[in-house]
């Protein structure tokens, strides 16, 4: 099932003991257009906002607004501070993961492109703070990758609420902006963004998958897409008021003659 990041955002966070807050904002690979990392709002913690692994979600309910989370709030209260609002770098993603119990997903990926054929391999879960969990050859690989990005934040991790509302930029002419990402439950990959046509096309949205992304810019604030205007303007249009389908999804990549992802 595909979700609506601006649906979810606000979303309660439950843990098996009580409440942890509220869904704020969602880390992304670009490389891989898969979410790495939940920025959550934790009003008991004095607004102190942390980290979740996307693994630890349950199915999320749509008529309560909110996700059971496989954690309790003391996991969560003693997880390793980290300013969400700056660039998160490869050792404080290190640290998290050996504290949530889950193998980094930089060693565990599959190699192939997520979002074109491939699905998401999760990495392996072993017990919170176990000081054991890894061997330490990999520990130690783990933090040598992890020092490389000690003074700058991982290039491909990107902020679903900043990359909201960059420009896209076809191959001729820009095109409109980012509204939206549809994320598939299954593996949390970004599977479309969600394309205001803006002023030339006036409230009309179109999806543009991931794999017709060629390059996302902070420094412009463009995502680039390997498409052009005039294919774009033709597309089938999407609606966000229905339930997205199988067949709405085959006109789309038969569109633009794209293979899908199932």
């Amino acid at each position: 099932m595909l979700w609506s990041f601006n649906e979810l955002k606000g979303y309660g966070l439950r843990a098996t003991d009580g409440t942890l807050g509220s869904m704020h904002d969602l880390l992304f690979d670009d490389a891989h257009w898969t979410a790495r990392w939940l920025v959550v709002d934790t009003a008991w913690l004095f607004g102190r906002r942390v980290l979740l692994a996307p693994q630890a979600l349950g199915h999320p309910d749509g008529v309560a607004r909110e996700f059971p989370v496989a954690l309790t709030q003391d996991q969560i209260k003693h997880a390793p501070d980290v300013d969400a609002d700056r660039p998160v770098n490869r050792q404080h993603e290190t640290d998290l993961y050996g504290y949530y119990g889950y193998g980094p997903y930089w060693t565990t990926m599959d190699n192939a492109m997520i979002g074109g054929v491939a699905g998401v391999t999760l990495p392996p879960r072993m017990p919170i703070g176990h000081p054991e969990r890894l061997p330490a050859n990999e520990e130690a690989e783990m933090r040598a990758a992890g020092a490389r990005y000690v003074d700058e934040g991982d290039p491909h991790l990107r902020s679903a609420r900043e990359v909201t509302g960059y420009h896209i930029r076809g191959t001729d002419d820009s095109v409109g902006s980012v509204a939206d990402f549809l994320l598939d439950e299954q593996g949390w990959v970004i599977r479309y963004l969600v394309v205001d046509t803006g002023h030339w096309l006036p409230g009309r949205k179109v999806l543009v998958a991931p794999p017709w992304v060629s390059e996302v810019s902070w420094a412009t604030q463009e995502v680039q897409v390997t498409l052009t205007r005039a294919q774009i303007e033709a597309s089938p249009e999407y609606n966000p008021d229905l339930a997205l389908d199988r067949d709405y999804e085959e006109q789309l990549h038969g569109h633009y003659a794209r293979p899908g992802y199932w």
